[in-house]
């Protein structure tokens, strides 16, 4: 009877094991995504006026890319950029609207890709960002100018393709990143100095094709 049962584990293993890598994603296959993200900041902030900050969600496309270093192995890199409203809530003077930037985050992920069938094929990553703040736009009275240094920070994320054919895919991916900044705003009652953590959830939904 044991004999039978180490058997069928045996085989159950090499079937499982088999069907992995028969649905392995292949070193050099390469992924080319389109998406719509919705982009969430879990913002909140240190001041010399008390307070902390409040920064609006978009939504925005996105292209991205997944290079494949070795089999279930992939690099993903995203290209996309949004413009955000920064207020000031509760502070000693109140709420007061600081003003708005564009962020342009690229983020390198690793990921590891875990077939579960021929059309399933779930995901997780860890990657880095270095954030490019532009074009920022002071509020107005008593905010006279609103910059925003660029920064490192890390991500975490996890998706899933689902195949449609042979070429294309359905992709659903959430991404949280972990994003602070040194903000600088002089106003007509002085400077105002900040560290504000910006941290956003970033969820896309999308099409793509392997190459």
């Amino acid at each position: 009877m044991s004999k039978k049962l180490v058997a069928t584990l045996g085989l159950l293993s090499a079937s499982l094991f088999a069907g992995e890598v028969a649905n392995a994603q292949q070193a050099g296959d390469l992924l080319v995504r389109g998406r719509v993200l919705y982009v969430a900041p879990d913002a909140s902030a240190t001041t010399t006026i008390g307070g902390t900050a409040d920064i609006d969600s978009k939504v925005v496309p996105e292209i991205d890319f997944t290079y494949f270093i070795a089999d279930n192995i992939g690099l993903e890199l995203i290209a996309a950029t949004t413009k955000h409203n920064a207020t000031a809530i509760g502070t000693d003077v109140g709420d007061v609207p600081l003003g708005s930037a564009w962020l342009l985050p690229p983020t390198l992920s690793l990921q590891y890709h875990m077939p579960m069938s021929e059309t399933l094929k779930p995901y997780f990553g860890a990657g880095v960002n270095y954030t490019f703040f532009y074009s920022e736009e002071a509020a107005g009275t008593p905010v006279n100018d609103f910059n925003l240094n660029d920064t490192f920070g890390f991500s975490l994320q996890a998706g899933v393709d689902i195949e449609l054919n042979e070429s294309m895919f359905l992709n659903v991916d959430v991404k949280k990143l972990f994003l602070s900044t040194d903000a600088t705003i002089p106003t007509d009652l002085g400077l105002v100095t900040a560290d504000v953590q910006i941290d956003p959830w970033i969820i896309g939904v999308g099409i793509g094709t392997k190459f």
